[in-house]
């Protein structure tokens, strides 16, 4: 009970110490709110209320199909201007694309032959630049395709795939970005506090103060890692409920029990990683190296980013050793497929063991340190 005491009061007296610290608290709010919904939203992989502008000079049919094939949320709805107009808008940056369909294009169309459509992009706009010229060459081939079959027929196809798009129907980047942000700030945020809190207690003089108390290193890392584990816990179940279902409008598929358990699992290990790399460096600049170099590996190639199965076997067989990669599979699996227990327990037992490993690596160098 003693024991359980010193950990529950030197827990509290780190909350206290990370409260009187407004940097690391002003880095914890916006990690967990503006940092998920920028990384989710500022550069989107398809187009998204797209500027455009039609110059229709055949006034058909076909024309008129295809400004209305141009919707929300990838095009805004298209403006009717003419060549002048055009040159002025592409200058000032009013239209990110323009379309100038040629006089006689239906006729041309129907005769058999290859009209031509002029589309101008304004690469300035690089994010939705390149995906957007995609996007607008798909719509003019998809549209006139079927405006021709209408009139002249078609063989019918053999086979006909039908395509069912699973968990992201609408193809939106943002729920995806949305889920790895939270991710990879529960990884970083983690580390970065617990590796913080030694370095705090050494930089003020208080790790003296401890090693003359009686608590034992145990008790010591112990209160560190449920004090910030608790933090970041809290925080990042904040940030799925108002940021990422709230602001960003992303549907959470799974129960939110369940992810904040392997999320708990999951920050036995980075707490433990973040004490392991204080005890490491001597100062917050040194940490802050130290991290960099231990985190950038672990978010690219934790499969978050990129898929494992396109890395070479060496790499997968060693970050099949990191806490992130079985916590990626797990988030993805509960937040975006609504996967249960009985899918996902073989990544919270590797949690466990991975986290028991780490803790008991960094405890060994907090002993060695405090002698």
């Amino acid at each position: 009970m003693r024991s359980l005491s010193n950990i529950l009061q030197l827990g509290i007296k780190e909350l206290r110490s990370l409260a009187r610290d407004p940097a690391l608290v002003a880095l914890i709010i916006y990690a967990f709110s503006l940092s998920i919904y920028s990384s989710a939203t500022a550069m989107p992989e398809t187009p998204n209320r797209a500027t455009i502008a039609v110059v229709d000079e055949d006034r058909s049919q076909v024309s008129a199909r295809l400004k209305d094939a141009f919707q929300l949320p990838y095009f805004l709805p298209p403006t009717l201007i003419d060549h002048r107009q055009m040159d002025q808008g592409m200058d000032s940056g009013l239209y990110t694309f323009t379309l100038n369909i040629p006089p006689d294009f239906q006729r041309d169309l129907l005769a058999g032959e290859q009209p031509a459509i002029q589309l101008n992009v304004d690469a300035t706009q690089v994010s939705q630049a390149f995906s957007g010229a995609g996007h607008i060459r798909q719509i003019i081939q998809s549209e006139t395709a079927a405006f021709v079959q209408r009139y002249q027929g078609s063989a019918k196809q053999p086979v006909e795939a039908v395509v069912r798009i699973a968990y992201n129907p609408n193809l939106d980047a943002s729920w995806f970005g949305a889920i790895t942000e939270v991710i990879n700030q529960i990884t970083m945020l983690s580390i970065i506090l617990t590796g913080a809190a030694l370095i705090r207690e050494r930089e003020h003089g208080t790790i003296e103060h401890l090693l003359v108390m009686p608590v034992t290193p145990l008790e010591i890392m112990l209160a560190k890692v449920w004090a910030m584990g608790l933090v970041v816990l809290v925080a990042s179940g904040f940030a799925l409920r108002f940021i990422v279902e709230g602001w960003l409008q992303v549907p959470i598929q799974g129960t939110m029990a369940l992810f904040l358990v392997g999320t708990a699992l999951h920050l036995f290990a980075t707490t433990s990683m973040g004490i392991f790399l204080g005890t490491v460096a001597r100062s917050m600049p040194q940490l802050g190296l130290l991290i960099m170099l231990v985190l950038i590996p672990l978010q690219i190639l934790s499969g978050a980013v990129t898929p494992r199965e396109s890395m070479p076997v060496p790499v997968q067989l060693i970050m099949s050793l990191a806490p992130t990669t079985h916590f990626v599979e797990l988030a993805q699996s509960v937040l975006l497929r609504g996967a249960g227990l009985g899918i996902v327990w073989p990544k919270l037992l590797a949690l466990i063991a991975i986290g028991a490993v780490f803790f008991y690596a960094a405890l060994r160098r907090l002993r060695t340190t405090l002698q």
